[in-house]
């Protein structure tokens, strides 16, 4: 039996070829790329040819592989490839070769929002482009790659284009050649949601939306709701309309005519979302979650999107004080984190009832009972928005983005089916500021939130303003008694209590007044330092600013050579061993607040001087290990970083034991002794470290003595740097 021919690069002709995979008849797809022919799901019954090919190869392909009739599935705007197409038919025709052609058509949309949706439609391209010319701000492009060019050739347009192709190497060449680049090129394979079409134009802030009418498959419909939904303009290329062409369902009854076979039967078929049939799949429960930000809980500063997702949704989750501040009759549980969220979620779009079965496995999930999830009343094919509600902002330190993430993971490992889409809320912060006429674009926004953060005196010291997050009362009390400790007795606190609340009371209060506070309820501050240093840029403690009493110390400028020989980076984790006096421990944890080191040291008087020195620049990202390393060492964070600059003659211990933390840490080592040195030569010849440095630094300094300048010369000291290579 002849086989039939599909020309296929659209959702018909991939469904097409399952059906007739599935009704057991052969047959020959042909895609023009690559990309195309990875997206086919593989079947012994259907053959690929890869490839673009004009008329004459076309007519040659069918010569010599007669098809019992051909299905013309491209693109409803590849017009060259029809056009080829039916040429070689008629050629083969002519020659005593009759082909059936069924072309496949799509049903267009635009028709019924002609009246409720904003969108502009055209014959060509470049006419669309042209009218572009007229509009302002950012634009999405759908049309994708091959129509690029129109709209590049101004560069009003192109300087404000947003490219959505396929993630094929054939669309980004093109888009190279035209220069597009980086965040202008957005590449995924569809189809693609509404919420994810809204989700786009929210995040590339789009003004104007142009795409094809491809038709209920190719997506239209989804990008006409979302851009009603934003208030985006639509310039929409209208789809080109063949006679003679067929339905999905017109061209399967016709094949059956032709191969004798039922390709259309209710046992391997049921209803897509776009209306086209495919083959009866698991079913599903694809499901809308929104992530919203609320503010303070005050339903009066609830934003118009936050208030609609609330009201559509089905289920609501979130912290219990949240839920109850809401108007809605969705069911509503208290739960907030991701290992609670995703299990529920996962049971949910199964169908089941999470009361009644164990939590589904899960890389993010706590051990089986160790929480307990509610039933639902009920449980359909219709509940599927779910909203989860976070306190403030969604943006500005809040849970969100953890739970963003773990949805995200979810998906893309197919654990979950569902869009997602992150609303903003007004925060604390931003409602703090209108209240009291500050704004805060200028200011370091920081939160004690029911977490710990380093080095808050250094950070306000720096900082004209300070707004600061806190869980309650003796946050604000702590945040007093700091003040006072640091010297900044003269900052002004701000303090904005059941702020958006019934009792919303905003106070200036000194640091004393802030100890001596004692209403509880959340707090959110306002700290104004008159007083404000510059922040340095180079690090550089002078010797003198340390107390050292007799124990030794690095010296200024070896420290300063060593710690730039660290390279170091933003959050690094650093073992600093043989402290001494922490003069190396000082100065890196005064780099960065966001660097934590660990000062390993066994003297006792070492160790008092250390805490001394500490507590002096004020550094509680610095902690005090007595111990003798290596010992205790694989207790502590692992370190991307380590400083040697006392090895009690451990060495060779020490280096091995990093390299079991972190076979890929850096490591300097500071050596004086002849021992030391010879020890260095052996670790510079090991195999298995890289970027190696080694240099000798002599310091000679000038001193005053009476009318004369004496030259003194500080202790040789050499120093190693490397990395281990893993």
């Amino acid at each position: 039996m002849k086989e039939i021919v599909i020309f296929a690069g659209t959702t018909e002709g991939r469904t097409l070829s399952e059906h007739l995979a599935k009704a057991e008849i052969a047959h020959t797809i042909c895609v023009a790329t690559r990309y195309g022919e990875i997206v086919l799901k593989p079947h012994p019954l259907a053959v690929v040819r890869q490839g673009r090919m004009n008329q004459e190869e076309i007519q040659t392909f069918l010569e010599n592989n007669p098809p019992l009739a051909l299905v013309d599935a491209t693109h409803p705007f590849a017009k060259e490839i029809t056009a080829s197409i039916k040429s070689a038919l008629d050629a083969l025709k002519k020659s005593g070769m009759d082909i059936p052609y069924l072309r496949l058509n799509r049903e267009g949309i635009t028709e019924r929002w002609q009246e409720d949706a904003d969108f502009k439609t055209f014959e060509t391209n470049e006419a669309c482009a042209k009218a572009l010319e007229e509009t302002t701000g950012n634009i999405l492009l759908t049309t994708g790659s091959k129509e690029l060019s129109a709209y590049c050739i101004s560069e009003n347009i192109k300087k404000r284009l947003y490219v959505r192709v396929l993630p094929s190497p054939e669309s980004l060449a093109l888009c190279a050649r035209q220069g597009i680049y980086g965040k202008q090129v957005i590449a995924m394979q569809g189809p693609f949601s509404r919420e994810l079409n809204e989700a786009i134009i929210r995040q590339f802030h789009i003004s104007c939306l142009v795409t094809k009418e491809t038709g209920k498959t190719g997506g239209c419909q989804e990008k006409l709701e979302a851009a009603k939904r934003t208030g985006t303009q639509l310039f929409v290329l209208a789809c080109p309309q063949e006679k003679g062409s067929y339905s999905f369902e017109g061209a399967c009854r016709e094949l059956e005519q032709l191969c004798g076979k039922k390709i259309l039967s209710a046992g391997n078929l049921m209803e897509t979302p776009q209306g086209i049939p495919s083959p009866a799949k698991e079913q599903s429960h694809p499901m809308a979650i929104t992530l919203a930000g609320i503010g303070m809980g005050n339903e009066n500063c609830l934003t118009k999107e936050a208030e609609k997702a609330i009201k559509e949704a089905d289920i609501l989750l979130g912290a219990k004080r949240l839920l109850e501040h809401v108007d809605s009759k969705a069911e509503k549980h208290d739960y907030y984190q991701p290992a609670q969220i995703i299990p529920f979620l996962q049971q949910l779009q199964r169908g089941q009832n999470p009361l009644q079965s164990e939590p589904p496995s899960c890389s993010i999930c706590p051990p089986a009972g160790s929480m307990a999830i509610p039933a639902l009343e009920s449980h359909g094919l219709d509940r599927k928005k779910i909203a989860v509600l976070f306190s403030g902002d969604s943006g500005c330190y809040s849970g969100c983005q953890s739970l963003y993430a773990a949805l995200e993971q979810a998906i893309t490992e197919k654990r979950l089916q569902a869009s997602v889409r992150i609303l903003p809320g007004i925060s604390s912060v931003s409602y703090l500021s209108a209240c009291i006429g500050e704004s805060y674009q200028d200011a370091a926004i920081l939160s004690i939130h029911g977490k710990k953060l380093h080095n808050l005196a250094g950070r306000i010291k720096t900082s004209p303003k300070t707004f600061l997050l806190t869980s309650g009362v003796q946050d604000v009390n702590w945040l007093g008694r700091m003040l006072l400790k640091a010297g900044l007795a003269e900052c002004e606190v701000t303090a904005g209590y059941r702020l958006s609340y019934e009792g919303q009371r905003i106070q200036k209060l000194t640091p004393l007044e802030c100890c001596e506070l004692r209403e509880e309820g959340l707090y959110t501050c306002f700290i104004k330092n008159p007083s404000a240093a510059k922040k340095k840029l180079t690090h550089g403690i002078a010797d003198e600013a340390f107390i050292r009493d007799k124990v030794p110390m690095t010296k200024e400028e070896v420290r300063e050579v060593s710690i730039c020989k660290l390279h170091l980076q933003e959050e690094a984790v650093v073992y600093d061993i043989g402290s001494g006096t922490g003069s190396i421990a000082t100065e890196l944890a005064a780099l960065s607040n966001e660097i934590q080191v660990y000062a390993v040291e066994h003297k006792k008087e070492a160790i008092a001087l250390i805490e001394k020195n500490r507590a002096k620049f004020g550094l509680d990202n610095i902690t005090i290990i007595e111990n003798t390393a290596p010992k205790g060492l694989s207790e502590l964070p692992p370190a991307t970083h380590a400083f040697i600059g006392g090895s009690s003659g451990n060495l060779k211990e020490i280096l091995a034991a990093l390299r079991r933390i972190n076979p890929k840490m850096r490591i300097v080592i500071n050596a004086i002794s002849m021992e030391t040195i010879c020890e260095i030569k052996e670790v510079l010849s090991m195999d298995d470290i890289t970027q190696k440095e080694a240099l000798q630094l002599q310091v000679n300094r000038v001193k005053e003595a009476g009318n004369y300048h004496l030259v003194r010369s500080e202790n040789p000291v050499w120093i190693c740097a490397f990395n281990f290579c893993g």
